[in-house]
């Protein structure tokens, strides 16, 4: 046995691990329930008084030399070369979870409302669960008004005055009811009507809408407004124009329309060939809206707008379908993770 222990020594002072699998592999072997150097105490139990004696020392000497050696060799692997320490990423979490991103709309929403934050604007908030009064009347909506058949409406059967708003032009009565001029305010929020979902259309989708009400406002500052907003959201060449249109609560009223992003207004596909796309109506708020919330007409005057957050980042991402901003596709989200 001594010619065995001698030649394990030997052996063991050569080991050599390239990693900590080896060197665990290497301790298995020699110290394991079933490794050589135990074999050997196994067998050093029957031996005689005088032989344990003899050989008691130097297998004691042995194990610890195996112990010694695979700690050292596990050590020496556990040890970060400095090529490898040099690619190291000391910031990243000891969690490797994948980094979430925004939503496309929100990020399109964020950039709509730090631009009117530049011009003054405050953000105000109202229920998404509405009355008539505050979504349809106050706005100059009569009972028996035509108007009321452009938006289909979710009523809420506890009662008939009970309804999902249509449009955030809710939240702007709701703050002339409450607050004296000037008011100057940016409503972005959920919206519901009773359409058919398509790639064009959705039964919910999210508006922006402003509002600016003080002494002498003119339609001249509603487009100043506009030609500021339309080139901060797409860029110091675009052009606007605006077309006479009809909302119930501004007079006059119009269409807005920006040079196409994608051909520079000279036509294509998108554009229709008109090198125009309309992206939002506004007009000069109608004196029975201010009336009807308490503010004198006579002494104060506002304009208001109103945009569909799909319809810009359609605009700024050419998106196709409205379905795949509320089908949460991963896929999809991912393609927005430096968008913000």
């Amino acid at each position: 046995m001594i010619d065995q222990i001698n030649s394990l020594k030997e052996e063991i002072n050569s080991l050599k691990a390239s990693s900590a699998q080896d060197a665990e592999a290497l301790r298995i072997k020699y110290l394991g329930k079933k490794g050589i150097i135990t074999a050997l105490f196994n067998d050093f139990k029957n031996l005689t008084g005088d032989a344990k004696k003899t050989l008691g020392k130097p297998l004691n000497e042995l194990k610890n030399l195996a112990t010694e050696k695979i700690t050292e060799l596990k050590d020496s692997a556990a040890i970060i070369p400095d090529s490898a320490l040099a690619e190291l990423d000391l910031t990243r979490t000891s969690a490797p979870l994948p980094l979430g991103t925004r939503h496309p709309l929100t990020i399109v929403r964020n950039e709509i409302t730090s631009i009117f934050s530049r011009l003054g604007y405050t953000i105000a908030e109202g229920p998404e669960i509405e009355d008539d009064w505050h979504v349809f009347s106050a706005l100059n909506f009569a009972e028996d008004h035509p108007a009321r058949d452009m938006q289909d409406t979710f009523f809420i059967s506890r009662g008939p005055d009970v309804l999902l708003r249509t449009h955030t032009s809710s939240v702007q009565t709701r703050v002339m009811e409450h607050t004296q001029p000037p008011i100057r305010i940016i409503c972005p929020g959920r919206v519901y009507r009773n359409e058919a979902i398509s790639a064009r259309a959705h039964c919910f989708f999210h508006q922006v809408e402003a509002l600016y009400v003080a002494e002498n406002v003119s339609f001249a500052d509603l487009r100043q407004t506009l030609m500021y907003f339309a080139q901060e959201m797409f860029g110091p060449e675009t052009k606007i124009r605006l077309r006479p249109s009809y909302f119930p609560f501004t007079e006059p009223s119009a269409e807005m329309d920006i040079s196409c992003n994608l051909c520079g207004g000279k036509g294509c596909s998108f554009c229709k060939h008109t090198g125009w796309v309309e992206i939002l109506g506004c007009g000069m708020v109608d004196p029975n809206v201010l009336d009807a919330c308490g503010i004198d007409s006579k002494k104060y005057s506002g304009f208001a707008l109103g945009m569909g957050v799909e319809r810009i980042t359609n605009l700024k991402y050419q998106v196709k379908d409205l379905r795949m901003f509320s089908e949460n596709d991963k896929r999809f989200l991912e393609e927005f993770t430096s968008a913000h």
